[in-house]
């Protein structure tokens, strides 16, 4: 049996309900809107940690070569 504490893991934060946890990468999506949906009527509260989609964002942007300082004509 595979140990669960190897799978990745996100930072989820809900400044309403002051709570912060760690939800499993795959169940990240459903996490937020099951707790948005039953806590807060479907309005976007708890996210995930905006300081991680930063960086997952910046990554990304690098990786498409959008941080390239060559000016495109």
């Amino acid at each position: 049996m595979a140990d669960d504490s190897d799978d990745p893991t996100v930072p989820v934060i809900c400044a309403e309900c002051e709570t912060e946890t760690e939800i499993a990468l795959d169940d990240v999506a459903e996490a937020v809107d099951r707790h948005n949906d039953r806590l807060h009527d479907g309005d976007a509260v708890a996210q995930v940690d905006p300081a991680l989609a930063d960086q997952v964002r910046d990554l990304v942007a690098e990786d498409l070569g959008l941080f390239d300082d060559t000016a495109q004509d």
